[in-house]
């Protein structure tokens, strides 16, 4: 098939290692014929391109700068991503007839695109939900549900669900609360198509372990739980700031915090205030170091605020479970993510208003025996249920 990958996630090569580059090597290595549109910000000064790279078709498009930037810019440069999407796939692609075309939410103004090329070509299109916007930005308080600004995007939101043939969810948690929430969509059309990696086999070496530990003054003797990613306002960063509170004393556990986000300072002047001991905040760490680090820890943390009303799925499950760790989730009650942790034996759940639960679940995972069961169980759940292949085949059913 002919199939057209729409992304608004810089792609920099199909042979990165990623949830989208995966799976599109996943149809590469099928014997499909990829052609990918991504965003090419104007802040690198590089105009439009089309390439065959690696066996699939990038087009580039040189579109307004939407990271590192203003709200303004960032505002219009994502409202001008649709137009211009548009115009370079009518100007180099209109030979091509497609097949499917898949495409991720966020964001959810794809509308005309996808619209234009199923009328065009008579395609199906296969819709990835990663995020339910705009109730996401309400449950936090961003805008409320009163707003002109979210019936604006729950509007568009209600056309891509239209436009789609089939919407792929990565729950059934997110599955249930998609069809209760739109009545008109076909029950039929959605489905689970979960996130899904090509996972790499992880090798812990004790050496580099030890190596890198000292390098980052990490202790060996201690059960070093790691946060890696997002520390926005999804993570409920004041749940993770009274856990470490609270824990400050315990001396059995090491915690590793590193990533960015608009949380980021909060987090870092609580830790410049507490002076705790049994624990540091990385904002940037060199990727080759990151990896080494993260895959040397004992345990992978996920957060979740506990307003969310949707239920959220964070990938960053997949990168704990590839290094078999096992999983210490504290989130909302509506996302499913705890149920699949616990029903899985690979870790612990609780709400994340709950600090007395994290830190009887924080104990319970000092006991290395546990941990190397769990670790065990959370690699087995990854390689039986969130392969992209699992994806792929999921997809490709509709095709047969």
């Amino acid at each position: 098939m002919n199939i057209l990958f729409l992304s608004i996630g810089r792609l920099n090569s199909i042979e990165d290692k990623g949830l989208y580059t995966d799976l599109i090597r996943e149809f590469r290595d099928n014997g499909h014929n990829l052609y990918i549109v991504s965003p090419r910000e104007k802040r690198l000064k590089k105009p439009t391109e089309y390439v065959n790279e690696n066996g699939a078709q990038f087009l580039r498009v040189r579109i307004g700068n939407i990271t590192k930037t203003n709200v303004i810019e960032k505002g219009i440069s994502t409202i001008m991503i649709e137009s211009l999407f548009l115009k370079a796939i009518k100007k180099y692609m209109k030979d091509i007839k497609f097949d499917l075309v898949i495409y991720s939410t966020p964001p959810i103004t794809f509308g005309k695109v996808i619209s234009y090329v199923k009328k065009r070509d008579n395609a199906k299109t296969y819709l990835l939900l990663k995020d339910i916007f705009p109730q996401n930005a309400v449950d936090l308080n961003m805008f409320s549900e009163n707003s002109l600004l979210y019936k604006y995007f729950r509007f568009k939101e209600k056309k891509l669900y239209a436009q789609s043939d089939f919407i792929g969810c990565m729950s059934q948690a997110n599955v249930n609360f998609v069809l209760e929430n739109n009545t008109e969509v076909p029950p039929s059309t959605v489905e689970v198509c979960p996130n899904s990696i090509e996972p790499l086999t992880i090798e812990k070496d004790e050496n580099r372990v030890r190596k890198i530990r000292k390098k980052y003054n990490i202790p060996s003797d201690k059960t070093v739980f790691i946060y890696g990613g997002n520390l926005g306002k999804p993570q409920g960063i004041d749940f993770l700031i009274d856990c470490l509170k609270t824990n400050k004393e315990n001396d059995q556990v090491y915690f590793v915090i590193a990533g960015a986000g608009t949380e980021f300072n909060k987090l870092k002047t609580f830790f410049d205030s507490e002076k705790i001991t049994n624990a540091q905040l990385f904002a940037q760490l060199p990727k080759d170091d990151y990896e080494i680090l993260a895959n040397s820890c004992d345990v992978g943390l996920i957060f979740l605020d506990n307003r969310f009303t949707i239920p959220n799925f964070p990938s960053r499950l997949l990168s704990y479970m590839q290094a078999s760790m096992p999983v210490l989730a504290s989130t909302d009650v509506n996302t499913d993510i705890g149920k699949v942790i616990e029903e899985g034996q690979f870790g612990y759940w609780c709400d994340s208003s709950d600090v007395e639960q994290f830190s009887y679940n924080l104990n319970k995972l000092c006991n290395k025996e546990l941990r190397e069961q769990m670790g065990a169980n959370s690699r087995e759940y990854l390689e039986n249920n969130y392969t992209v292949k699992h994806s792929y085949e999921i997809i490709m059913s509709h095709f047969k």
